[in-house]
């Protein structure tokens, strides 16, 4: 498992259709309707060799997105892909669609901003909001490795 602690910001909407993205800038603006957070403490370079290994090996993985002040949560699940990169120095991103850049973490994703639950997408709109995201592989199994 790898943990990404991040905080809201004022500016968060949450309406990008096919994204989502965490970013360890401090400031957003109106127009990144995608990002769901700010200031967080890693990016997709970040990710450790072992989960870089099973995320190159398209396995399915799951995020949990966890407000631990208020006791919400909501899981997204994704694939990880042979051609992922994981070298953007400040984003990560989860895609609904199978597009791969740098920035890229998992693909065909079952939720993107917009989907997230309304009440924590609020929540994010205050930056004393701290938020952890915890990526981790579902079933590895002796077949798959």
């Amino acid at each position: 498992m790898f943990e990404i602690f991040a905080r809201g910001h004022e500016n968060i909407r949450a309406t990008h259709r096919t994204t989502f993205e965490i970013t360890r800038d401090r400031n957003l603006s109106p127009r990144g309707d995608c990002i769901i957070a700010v200031n967080a403490d890693s990016s997709v370079a970040d990710i450790p060799d072992g989960l870089r290994d099973l995320l190159k090996r398209g396995l399915k993985f799951q995020i949990e997105i966890s407000l631990p002040d208020y006791g919400l949560y909501e899981i997204v699940e994704g694939y990880g892909d042979e051609r992922l990169l994981l070298t953007h120095p400040t984003d990560i991103v989860v895609r609904k669609s199978s597009y791969i850049c740098p920035r890229t973490l998992l693909i065909s994703a079952n939720k993107a901003a917009r989907d997230l639950n309304r009440e924590i997408v609020e929540l994010l709109k205050d930056k004393k909001t701290e938020v952890v995201f915890r990526l981790q592989p579902l079933r590895v199994s002796a077949e798959q490795g």
